[in-house]
């Protein structure tokens, strides 16, 4: 005798596709605004119910459209004063020079994002340190010795404008 299967719920979406429909970009929205959302408001926010809000959660983070969650925290609180952002201009860019750079950029925790660049330079670094004094040091005994780095150029933040934000999710719509 095979178990008896429980019906969907009235508001249960059918078996996912891999396209993103409304409820899932409603779900990506929501969580972007505010990840500790309990998974009852959440699903009151985007017009279904708890078990399929919950599911579409899990087969987001299954799909890797949602890859983590974390806390926003204020780096001036914690004593981050300096944000930099700096082009890494390399010697060579053969594949085994630029994964061995990349891997390099990698260890080092004051980067916070690396980026290839199109134009002059191989990397646009965002780097956090406690003062100009620490960027200092870190640019000379560890950014210029980083394997087939030829220079660097180094711009400040005066001043945030916007930072942290949602990702745009129009184009979905």
């Amino acid at each position: 005798m095979k178990p008896k299967q429980t019906p969907e719920p009235a508001d249960s979406p059918e078996p996912h596709g891999a396209a993103l429909d409304r409820y899932d970009i409603a779900i990506l929205g929501e969580l972007q605004r505010d990840a500790r959302l309990s998974n009852t408001e959440l699903a009151s926010r985007i017009g279904l119910s708890a078990a399929p809000t919950w599911r579409r959660v899990k087969w987001l983070e299954e799909q890797r459209y949602i890859t983590g969650y974390r806390a926003e925290i204020d780096r001036r609180r914690i004593g981050l004063g300096v944000l930099a952002f700096v082009r890494v201009d390399a010697m060579r860019n053969t594949a085994a020079d630029t994964r061995a750079l990349e891997d390099a950029i990698r260890q080092i925790p004051e980067v916070i994002s690396c980026h290839y660049i199109s134009g002059s330079g191989t990397f646009e670094l965002q780097v956090m340190t406690t003062d100009l004094d620490a960027f200092s040091r870190l640019s000379l005994e560890t950014l210029l010795n980083l394997p087939n780095v030829k220079d660097l150029h180094t711009s400040f933040s005066l001043g945030e404008v916007k930072a942290g934000g949602a990702l745009p999710l129009g184009h979905l719509k």
